[in-house]
């Protein structure tokens, strides 16, 4: 094993992962309505839509006479018809559809030519636009002037790259209202009235009246109405429908509640912590905005693709109207530039990254994955050193007493056992809950306690009885105190109790290891990446658990700071890290990760520091995040590849680069090719797997 003690360090560097600014908090029975303000992101400007979905629909009706009635770049289609005046039906709905469903690509195309970056938006509005007023010019001639050359139109174009633009867009919203409709489910688990005691009087108030620090009470079987610390009373909690944990949970006297969580048997008096509107679920909403609203490396390669793209059709349709206006005249100049600009359009580009994301989202949910970073994905693949936290992560966090005892003749064993007992009364440590539980079974008395503080990374400390105790790890204690005990406690964390610099006692606990923490170590050697240990626990358990699980690599009694300082190492040594905590004590080393991934989705780290929330708390998970990243970062390069792949061929042949060979790409065959790519992105897509 290799073990490593280290200084504690003033490390204060934290990472921003992402832009997080655009979270929402959600207050209980609030409703974020696609109606109200949608977001769409383009070329990382936040702009406001009306209702997608309604936008869609109704761009859907605008179409079809269009679709009836228009021939598709000059062809007319099995379905397709016309009769005396239908040209003018055509122009009327294509007028409206232009001005209706293309408003959100002209707005955004607005401010991507204000930031001086074209991109997808202005890709877009370069195609229906030039698809739409072509088209009138087109009617005018052949309809008004009556050409002698009839003059093509793409009204057809302007409504099918409208159409699947709006879905597009629609399917990437979607994710995030789905995401949102379970938060709005746990958002109906609070009840409407909360009993709120003050001045001796127990007085119901609706939900969103209750302040920060009001005292309420929970009666059995009722919903815990806010987060919030146990004053008084202990009961079985059921937090199953908000952590994703199915077993129910003891809480007593000191501990933390979560909004949602159904009460068991008992009454519980509690301090509200957060109020409706900065809770656990407000929190979980800011996790999926944060999720659905990053932009990922990956989107920004599809904007650029897009941008290149614009400049590419520009130059390429300025040149076909030169060459072809000086070798056949303008009209036929005219329509060849037209042609190119219209095929240009990216109807597959603007459905590669939203289809991959929505499967990715849909299938993430299914298996309790909340992917708060979209960066991570692109660096997944490049992961080699995964950094596991121990208790909580690969263990239950379910400790119990395994052995304790006096180590001065001032106390007997159960003497010493009720002092340690007493100082931990305030923590909502899991060895602290062991201990508490245990002497409750030894049917102990509990001692007053003031003063009371966390020691990070040592333990805890309080006053009982007028006099100062600490009740500290291994490590510490053997800095404190003289003549430290040879003890025979291998494989167990031991707690040691001290005043005036003498140790009184010790209380020595054991952890269960989870079910799937081996075979997650397994499978992570099987894909090249090597399992380190990094804990604050002593080096005899560590090293215990670390054997049992095949962890050769451990770092034991580590500071906080310790842990960020080992990831900040082997990235400078050019590794990419994955770091996965139980969101106590491990908020630097997360931040700090290339990913930083969460066990459990009710911590205020796991809003604050991780990329990725595993929400039912199963380590197997991170092998699914794994996979499913990698096959969505695949799948979104081949959809790329796909959507620019046909411009890349059709634009030069639109433009009739092959025509001294006799090869001139009709538009009817351009648009033939623009659906079986849309087509291939969207079945693509529809194969994402873990």
């Amino acid at each position: 094993m290799n073990n490593m003690n280290m200084n504690q360090d003033d490390l204060q560097t934290q990472k921003n992962k992402g832009t997080h600014s655009s979270s929402m908090m959600m207050d209980h029975g609030q409703k974020m309505e696609m109606g109200g303000h949608d977001m769409m992101m383009h070329g990382g400007q936040m702009m406001h839509m009306g209702n997608l979905k309604q936008k869609f629909w109704v761009s859907v009706v605008l179409s079809l006479p269009i679709l009836f009635l228009a021939p598709a770049m000059g062809v007319w289609l099995p379905f397709q018809f016309s009769f005396p005046g239908s040209e003018w039906i055509v122009v009327v709905f294509a007028t409206i559809l232009f001005l209706y469903g293309g408003e959100p690509f002209l707005k955004g195309a607005y401010y991507e030519l204000k930031e001086k970056k074209p991109e997808m938006m202005t890709l877009i509005s370069l195609g229906i636009t030039t698809a739409y007023v072509y088209s009138l010019y087109a009617f005018v001639e052949n309809n008004l002037l009556h050409a002698q050359n009839h003059v093509m139109d793409f009204f057809w174009e302007l409504a099918t790259l409208i159409l699947i633009m709006l879905l597009g867009h629609w399917i990437e919203m979607s994710s995030v209202m789905n995401a949102n409709s379970s938060v709005n489910d746990l958002a109906k688990l609070l009840p409407d009235k909360v009993h709120v005691q003050k001045n001796g009087e127990t007085t119901d108030l609706v939900i969103n009246q209750v302040q920060k620090d009001d005292v309420i009470l929970v009666k059995p079987g009722e919903s815990i109405p806010l987060d919030g610390i146990i004053l008084a009373g202990a009961s079985d909690l059921d937090e199953s429908l908000v952590t994703g944990e199915s077993k129910s949970v003891n809480r007593q006297k000191g501990d933390k509640v979560i909004g949602g969580a159904v009460n068991g048997s008992g009454a519980l008096t509690i301090k509200v912590a957060s109020p409706a509107n900065s809770g656990f679920l407000a929190n979980v909403n800011k996790l999926v905005h944060s999720s659905q609203m990053n932009k990922s490396k990956l989107q920004s390669l599809a904007d650029r693709v897009s941008g290149w793209l614009f400049y590419a059709a520009l130059i390429i349709g300025l040149i076909a109207l030169i060459v072809w206006t000086s070798l056949l005249g303008i009209a036929n100049g005219l329509e060849r530039m037209v042609t190119v600009l219209v095929i240009a359009c990216p109807h597959a580009l603007g459905l590669a990254m939203p289809l991959v994301n929505a499967k990715s989202t849909s299938i993430g949910a299914k298996h309790g994955l909340l992917i708060r970073n979209r960066n991570v994905i692109g660096i997944s693949s490049k992961i080699n050193y995964l950094l596991l936290d121990k208790t909580g992560t690969l263990t239950e966090g379910k400790f119990q007493v395994r052995q304790y005892d006096t180590l001065t003749d001032e106390l007997t064993a159960d003497q010493a056992l009720q002092l340690i007992a007493s100082i931990e009364q305030d923590s909502t440590h899991p060895i602290a809950k062991s201990i508490l539980q245990f002497a409750q079974t030894k049917q102990l008395e509990l001692l007053s306690l003031s003063d009371s503080q966390n020691l990070s990374g040592k333990g805890v400390a309080g006053k009982l009885n007028n006099d100062n105790y600490e009740l500290v790890n291994e490590k510490t204690a053997r800095s404190e105190v003289n003549d430290f005990p040879a003890l025979n406690l291998s494989g167990l964390t031991v707690s040691y109790l001290i005043r005036k610099k003498q140790l009184l006692g010790y209380v020595a606990v054991g952890d269960q290891i989870k079910s799937t923490a081996k075979s997650l170590i397994k499978q992570i050697k099987e894909l090249q990446i090597t399992p380190v240990m990094i804990t604050g626990d002593n080096q005899s358990a560590a090293n215990n658990i670390a054997s049992k699980l095949g962890i050769k690599e451990v770092y034991s009694e580590l500071m906080p700071e310790n842990k960020q300082k080992i990831v900040s190492k082997l990235q400078a040594a050019g590794n990419k890290v994955m770091m996965v905590g139980d969101g106590i004590n491990d908020a630097p080393s997360l931040a700090k990760a290339d990913i930083g991934v969460a066990i459990g989705a009710g911590t205020d780290v796991a809003v604050d520091s991780a990329d990725v929330v595993l929400v039912n708390s199963n380590p197997l998970d991170i092998i699914n995040f794994l996979k499913l990243a990698q096959n969505t970062q695949r799948k979104t390069i081949q959809n790329l590849w796909w959507g620019a792949g046909y411009n890349i061929v059709a634009l030069p042949l639109a433009a009739g680069i092959l025509a001294p060979l006799g090869i001139i790409l009709a538009p009817a065959v351009g648009a033939l090719l623009m659906s079986l790519s849309t087509v291939i992105v969207a079945i693509n897509a529809e194969t994402l797997k873990i």
